[in-house]
């Protein structure tokens, strides 16, 4: 009797070991760890590191070529998201100055005198 309980046991055991099954679940663990790692390496490539981080204040501007802008802002653990066209940009105001672009790419602003 003894020897028949080891032999079903070796054979559950050799069920186990040749489950396809359990290989397709080893499979969608590692691509899970990897999906991951290339979610972090983007965000560092990119710069974007902070936007893991629970204190840091991070925005992103993003323009597409039709000239509408989402602004994404992240402060603390919320993320905001908004979309601003041309139109929505447009409206009155008063000159503040002027902005010139360096031959090196650098920008200044040159304040005007005047106060209104």
């Amino acid at each position: 009797m003894a020897r028949l309980g080891r032999r079903l046991g070796s054979r559950t055991a050799l069920k186990e070991a040749d489950d396809p099954m359990l290989a397709v679940i080893n499979l969608i663990d590692i691509f899970l760890v990897f999906i991951v790692a290339v979610l972090i390496s983007f965000l560092s490539a990119l710069g974007l590191g902070e936007i893991l981080s629970k204190d840091s204040e991070v925005t992103v501007v993003k323009k597409t070529p039709d000239g509408e802008m989402t602004i994404i802002t992240k402060t603390a653990n919320r993320l905001e998201a908004s979309r601003i066209t041309r139109t929505e940009a447009e409206g009155r105001g008063v000159r503040l100055g002027v902005a010139y672009r360096l031959e090196d790419g650098s920008m200044v602003y040159m304040p005007d005198d005047e106060q209104e």
